[in-house]
């Protein structure tokens, strides 16, 4: 056919002759796209994955928001240790006040009765220190509780920089694709005026060209919102405005087990810890309510002055726990306990199963970016620049070239998406684990 005449001598004349500056830019293993190679704003302050995650630690507003729930519990610990205040009380009896003529000194001292004294609750059970011990251990499962929020806004902040250094890649491969294909545009003017190409080919590749101004602009919209909201996670004041991201974009192996990510995950998730801690803080408070099940003492030590005669006197009064023995509160804090165990168990298995999930996920996106890179990426740029050089010499179809160069796009640009692929699911096994240091 006309087509293999043309095509298969361009093939082998590619094959002879020089290959082009874009063929030599092929290698045998495709690196990774950098995602910081765009030329930045003069002045413009780059900030790394750790910057963004230390930042985001320290500014966060929701983040500092839940700490404040544990400064709120540990007053809460002065509260539970305070100790009863005594009650001073006083009284005066038998005054003349409907018989003011008998307001006498003498009257005051033989008939008027005069009393001051002081009472104290002497506290049963050890109350105050079974308190004191509930509030530190709601305290522990509140700070356990910030540290998984600090977990949760670790992995937001690396996925969200990965969604960044997705869109400049992308916007690092649309303005060379564009560029490229500007000098498609300019060649194929060239032709036209010399008669070897015909306008209605002319008029295609020229709208060709608008998919890829199109490109473009979407990549930079992506980066700008991109940058935007990850300026929001870290807090929005701690970043300038023309910030940019700083790393690179790159293909990152793992070793390592799921029986290894799981034992780690087991001593270092937070939300593993707050539910054993929740078990600790129910014995607590069922501790707690056995105690508030025993009875106070309440002491008195009375002055009276009557009749010319000071006297002292002491009172003692207990409540007799014939009905009332806090028996519902302990009944219902033992149960308390049995749900914490529950809920313990629960959160054991889902850090297991979190932790398999996110592997097997990393697993699965590791085979997709390994077949890229075993070859497919070359594949794609060789097919592209063979297409282009017998096209440029119009030893190709229009279409051909065309359909060589959307294949090219849509390999790279599926490269780089399985790629942040791959890195977000390196980020949820991260997060599974409940540690940045994985092997």
């Amino acid at each position: 056919m006309w087509f293999e005449r043309l095509y298969l001598p361009a093939l082998l004349i590619a094959a002879c002759l020089p290959v082009t500056a874009g063929a030599q830019s092929a290698p045998a293993s495709a690196p990774a796209p950098q995602a910081n190679s765009l030329a930045q704003a003069p002045g413009a302050s780059l900030v790394t994955v750790d910057d963004a995650i230390k930042l985001a630690l320290q500014h966060n507003h929701t983040l500092q928001a839940a700490r404040t729930v544990i400064q709120q519990n540990k007053a809460e610990e002065i509260t539970a240790n305070l100790r009863p205040d005594p009650v001073l009380m006083g009284d005066s009896q038998f005054l003349p006040v409907f018989n003011p003529s008998q307001f006498t000194s003498d009257y005051l001292d033989q008939v008027a009765q005069f009393d001051l004294g002081v009472s104290y609750l002497f506290e049963r059970g050890r109350k105050r220190q079974h308190r004191l011990q509930a509030a530190r251990d709601v305290t522990a499962v509140s700070e356990a509780q910030v540290a998984d929020n600090e977990r949760t806004l670790t992995f937001s902040v690396a996925s969200q920089f990965i969604t960044v250094e997705l869109a400049e890649s992308t916007l690092e491969l649309a303005n060379e694709d564009l560029k490229s294909f500007e000098n498609t545009v300019g060649i194929s003017e060239a032709r036209y005026k010399a008669g070897d190409m015909s306008e209605g080919d002319l008029l295609k590749i020229k709208l060709q060209l608008l998919q890829f101004q199109m490109d473009v602009s979407q990549a930079k919209l992506g980066r700008a919102q991109g940058l935007s909201d990850l300026r929001q996670m870290l807090g929005y004041e701690s970043v300038a405005p023309d910030y940019d991201i700083a790393g690179a974009f790159q293909y990152v192996p793992v070793s390592g087990t799921v029986e290894d990510f799981q034992a780690m995950a087991l001593q270092d998730r937070p939300d593993l810890r707050e539910a054993q801690l929740g078990v600790t803080a129910a014995n607590s408070q069922h501790e707690l309510q056995k105690a508030i099940g025993k009875r106070d003492v309440t002491g008195q030590v009375n002055y009276t002055h009557l009749t010319g005669i000071n006297n002292l006197s002491l009172f003692g009064s207990i409540e007799l726990p014939i009905f009332d023995r806090n028996q519902g509160e302990i009944a219902r804090s033992g149960i308390a306990i049995t749900q914490a165990q529950e809920q313990m168990r629960f959160t054991n298995g889902q850090v297991l199963t979190d932790v398999r999930d996110a592997y097997e996920g990393l697993h699965a996106n590791d085979e997709i970016v390994k077949l890229y890179r075993s070859g497919y990426l070359d594949q794609a740029q060789e097919s592209r620049d063979i297409s282009e050089y017998a096209y440029k010499r119009g030893a190709a179809s229009l279409l051909d070239f065309l359909d060589a160069e959307r294949s090219y796009r849509a390999t790279q640009l599926g490269y780089r998406q399985s790629l942040a692929a791959y890195l977000t699911s390196l980020e949820q096994l991260r997060e599974a684990v409940g540690t940045r240091s994985i092997p």
